[in-house]
């Protein structure tokens, strides 16, 4: 068993005014308590440069007012490259993209922020030169181990895309540690079998991203917004590691923000299935200190997002709900029963929430989301 305490962090005074500002230790300000939560579209073209398609997207979320938007996850390095249509930051000459990117979110008053991303062994071969990488060998997608000296490149370009994104114009970024990516194979004792200083230990499988999180804030400054995306189990991640890895990140307080991501935030753990608490729980009642949290996961009607925030989380990463309606917050802190439009949902529908073609193309991989 685990102890909790409430994290002084959670403003649990303003829980049920979604509408208040929210500070982070950084000095940037969210307007209300709503994030557009990053998620992949294959917009951008090959060469991982802004779309018409993906601006219009993200700054129609901006316009509707959501107080943080968040970018699909972008690639640092090319070998990193996910999806087809990945919007990229591993080079200054996507810059011109981001400038405008960056300038249409703030431009409605919402807080811009692209999240950082490499997929490792899960990169797209067709879209890469050579073979993917991991922290060891992986039989099942014939990535190779990364060398030391790699792993220093890697930590490198991490930092300098988020001094290239500050540079942009965006008010912080988020690195994307979750999901089975590169980041989270580290932390994963099931792909990472390294006997160096990056493998072993909890300590030496965070130290990939701890070294990432500390070059970023020297680099970039106190004043640059700085968060975090975990899993918190699955993956060859154990709870028990979760928790350890999201205290100490708190305990640094380098971070302004943890992102958990629970694809449904009604989750029971699956190492704990008989305790009551879901595991939104387990992390909200975490010490974090000034460290606030976000959480993603079918937060679908104004009742979801209300119950949230009385748990303790600081604002909410909302997806689907923001594919449906782009002004999801507006239509949520206006009426305290609204829910989202029934599904499927017309392509038309989603045209005029902003949805192009190949985004809608993409959501017909989520079963009864899209008409036929």
């Amino acid at each position: 068993m685990y102890t909790y305490f409430h994290g002084q962090g959670s403003d649990l005074n303003q829980s049920n005014h979604l509408g208040s500002r929210l500070s982070f230790r950084c000095g940037v300000t969210m307007p209300n308590r709503f994030m557009l939560a990053p998620m992949t579209n294959c917009q951008s073209f090959k060469d991982g440069s802004l779309s018409e398609a993906e601006y219009l997207w993200l700054v129609k979320r901006a316009i509707g007012h959501f107080g943080m938007v968040m970018t699909c996850a972008a690639h640092v390095q090319t070998i990193g490259q996910g999806f087809p249509g990945q919007l990229g930051i591993y080079s200054d000459a996507l810059l011109d993209g981001h400038r405008r990117l960056a300038g249409g979110i703030r431009e409605h008053g919402s807080v811009a922020v692209i999240q950082l991303h490499h997929a490792g062994r899960r990169a797209l071969v067709d879209a890469i030169e050579g073979v993917p990488v991991c922290p060891s060998r992986d039989e099942s997608t014939g990535a190779r181990a990364l060398t030391l000296s790699e792993i220093d490149s890697l930590c490198a370009d991490f930092v300098k895309a988020a001094l290239r994104a500050q540079s942009a114009g965006y008010d912080g970024v988020e690195i994307h540690g979750a999901h089975d990516y590169l980041l989270c194979q580290f932390l994963s004792a099931k792909y990472n079998h390294r006997t160096d200083e990056f493998g072993g230990s909890v300590t030496n499988r965070m130290r990939l991203i701890s070294n990432i999180l500390d070059g970023i804030r020297q680099v970039c400054g106190s004043q640059f917004l700085l968060g975090l995306r975990l899993s918190p189990e699955k993956y060859g991640i154990e709870l028990s590691e979760s928790i350890e890895v999201f205290r100490r990140l708190a305990e640094t307080q380098t971070l302004d923000f943890l992102d958990v991501s629970l694809w449904d935030y009604k989750k029971k753990s699956d190492a704990q299935p008989d305790d009551e608490r879901g595991l939104l729980d387990v992390f909200s009642l975490l010490e974090r200190g000034q460290t606030k949290l976000t959480v993603a996961g079918k937060i679908q009607t104004a009742s979801d997002v209300a119950d949230v925030v009385a748990r303790g989380v600081d604002f909410v990463g909302v997806g689907r709900a923001g594919i449906l309606h782009h002004d999801f917050p507006a239509l949520v802190m206006t009426d305290p029963n609204f829910r989202p439009r029934a599904l499927p949902v017309s392509r038309d529908v989603l045209a005029r929430e902003g949805v192009s073609p190949v985004f809608a193309d993409y959501l017909t991989r989520w079963p009864g989301f899209v008409a036929d």
